[in-house]
């Protein structure tokens, strides 16, 4: 299943999203997190938590669940 995630703004970090959904409770966790878990971007692994994510993106965490930003 896929989860929505709204953004305002032209784009989000991954850093951002993280903690947007509730896996990490602060931007400093972001990179801990993202050394212990794969972290898909359009299917592709990533592992900047400054990445820009967009409209459209799809943002996949094995074990977590699948996010789908939308832009409102």
């Amino acid at each position: 299943m896929t989860n929505q995630v709204n953004i305002t703004t032209e784009y989000i970090t991954l850093g951002q999203l993280l903690k947007e959904v509730g896996l990490i409770d602060t931007g400093g966790m972001a990179k801990w997190f993202l050394s212990e878990h794969d972290v898909l971007l359009n299917g592709q692994l990533e592992n900047r938590r400054g990445k820009k994510i967009y409209n459209n993106d799809i943002v996949e965490i094995p074990n977590v669940g699948t996010f789908e930003i939308v832009s409102s």
